[in-house]
């Protein structure tokens, strides 16, 4: 199997537990949902997902700042010494903070991202389930 055949199979596989699934109603046309909520987003997935990010985000933050203090300090006493590579050593530490600190952003965008969605869907739910009330309210008057 190629890796595009690969990476499709599990494309495929990720957009199924992944999709969003509504309750509706049945074919023989009986009332649907049966109490409850009736938008359910199930994504216990993400949610993990969003978890590993935090988890990741703080990890990253300590472990990842570690050999900040001493590669500069390395790449000073070289620059100081008259060695070439003390730039070179600068230029890694330089780049590593500005990797570290993308890496770092997106963790943290893929949390809140998370968090926020979560949260949405919720004040969804309660605001269509506001409105479905008004209107059943006005059908029992009307019946």
């Amino acid at each position: 199997m190629t890796f595009e055949q690969e990476w499709a199979e599990l494309r495929a596989a990720a957009a199924k537990r992944t999709a969003m699934q509504t309750n509706s109603i049945p074919a023989d046309g009986g009332v649907g949902g049966g109490g409850g909520a009736d938008l359910v987003v199930n994504r216990d997935d993400l949610g993990a997902i969003g978890n590993d990010a935090y988890d990741l985000l703080g990890r990253l933050a300590k472990e990842g700042d570690i050999a900040r203090a001493s590669t500069f300090e390395a790449a000073t006493a070289l620059t100081n010494g008259n060695f070439v590579s003390g730039s070179a050593v600068l230029k890694v530490h330089d780049l590593w903070q500005t990797h570290l600190k993308t890496l770092l952003d997106a963790c943290a965008r893929i949390s809140n991202h998370l968090d926020y969605s979560k949260a949405q869907h919720a004040k969804d739910e309660a605001k269509i389930e506001g409105e479905l009330t008004r209107i059943s309210v006005l059908t029992e008057y009307m019946n």
